[in-house]
């Protein structure tokens, strides 16, 4: 007796052609990889600069308010802050006004990081976006729709 799949490989099909999420998953591991590789002869990766970027403020960020920015939960960017910590690209320290919150900021070598990183993403992101131009979508009403989505 032959064990019959309970979902058909025409299902498995429509999924693979048609799901938002494995699309978006498939761009974001295609778009770090490309960053990933352009940021290497600075030593940091896409999600690093990304960090680096949202620290970029006047006044140092509670860990809470950059997790939210990032749509990371507060464990996951405390993981991805300690080897940036340890690099001495930014520091984290108490909240002066509640000793339960921690801010963290760009220290002086950080803000170099990221000053060096800025004309790498201009220029990678530029190439994406030039070719995402040449689409029918365009890079603009895509980032509108990921934004509707988000």
């Amino acid at each position: 007796m032959s064990k019959q799949a309970l979902v058909s490989t025409d299902q498995t099909i429509f999924v693979r052609d048609h799901c938002l999420c494995l699309a978006a998953q498939r761009v974001a591991r295609s778009l770090s990889r490309r960053f990933d590789e352009a940021f290497r002869p600075i030593g940091i990766t896409s999600g690093q600069f990304s960090i680096l970027n949202a620290l970029n403020r006047p006044v140092a960020p509670s860990i809470a308010s950059v997790a939210q920015l990032l749509a990371m939960d507060r464990t996951t960017l405390t993981a991805n802050l300690k080897p940036l910590a340890r690099d001495g690209l930014v520091s984290i320290a108490p909240d002066q006004s509640d000793k339960r919150a921690r801010r963290v900021a760009l220290t002086a070598a950080g803000s170099e990081a990221l000053a060096r990183a800025m004309p790498i993403w201009t220029q990678v992101h530029g190439d994406i976006d030039e070719a995402l131009a040449e689409t029918a979508a365009g890079g603009d009403m895509l980032r509108a729709g990921l934004a509707a989505v988000a």
